[in-house]
């Protein structure tokens, strides 16, 4: 189980980290297209701006957020869009101080609520750390196709363990989702971290495996990369493989994923 502190302070650090890469861009920059087709960089901020105020609205009122997704989800396939192309034609300073504030009103509400305590949420509900380290794999995504769009390069950084940690048990989610039986056996994952050490999931003898970096690992599941694209993430055994063809730790329907680029990520 995530420690909850930890995965608060690591939330702060990567949002401030993106803020750090978004704050000083000229106005021509956040029109910048991004990777997510029909995104600019404004609509990735404005995306995790009322996905992190939905969050808040969770974590306050979770009778207010039952009622605010009822009429969201009428719209399964579009209200996203609609929500970020909303945000995006907000003047760039207006939509960084909003996404501060909220950024901010969310680590405290989610600081004040009891650890065992469920959230309500688009799928499944979520404890408070589960809601934050969703939040920590949302805004490190929607980061990387910031990144993207500018040419920027993020070192890799121990964060990535929370989203390593999703898009393994998210396995099974991602045979559901593509309404295929998940395996019954557990498969094993060694990922090696940004400071040389392996994180380890899963049983030591499990026939099926899967190894790579971790960055590599998190871009794959994230579906910020093809895979072709991330060499060092290998597959043993026939599960394996196809796990990596359909692997995503998010919500939501299949997503279209990334084109090969010919370029290796930087691990």
């Amino acid at each position: 189980m995530s420690d909850p502190g930890a995965v608060l302070a690591d939330l702060r650090a990567e949002s401030e980290e993106l803020d750090a890469l978004v704050a000083g861009l000229s106005a021509d920059a956040w029109a910048a297209p991004t990777p997510a087709e029909g995104w600019t960089v404004a609509h990735q901020i404005a995306h995790l701006a009322w996905t992190d105020r939905q969050a808040l609205l969770s974590a306050t009122d979770p009778e207010g957020f039952v009622r605010a997704a009822q009429e969201a989800l009428a719209s399964p396939l579009t209200f996203v869009d609609e929500a970020a192309e909303a945000g995006a034609r907000t003047p760039p300073a207006e939509l960084l101080a909003d996404w501060r504030t909220g950024r901010e009103e969310l680590l405290r509400a989610l600081r004040e609520r009891p650890a065992g305590e469920k959230l309500p949420w688009y799928g499944p509900p979520m404890s408070m750390a589960s809601m934050a380290t969703a939040r920590l794999m949302e805004t490190w995504a929607h980061g990387q196709d910031i990144a993207d769009a500018l040419g920027a390069v993020r070192p890799p950084t121990a964060r990535l363990r929370h989203i390593a940690r999703i898009g393994v048990r998210t396995r099974d989610f991602a045979y559901a989702t593509h309404q295929l039986t998940p395996p019954e056996e557990e498969f094993r994952v060694e990922l090696r971290a940004p400071d040389g050490t392996v994180w380890e999931y899963g049983p030591p003898e499990a026939a099926q495996r899967v190894t790579g970096t971790a960055l590599e690992f998190c871009l794959l599941v994230t579906q910020r990369a093809h895979r072709a694209d991330l060499p060092s993430v290998r597959a043993e055994g026939a599960d394996a493989a196809r796990w990596l063809e359909i692997a995503q730790a998010f919500a939501g329907p299949p997503g279209k994923g990334r084109e090969p680029s010919g370029k290796a990520a930087t691990s």
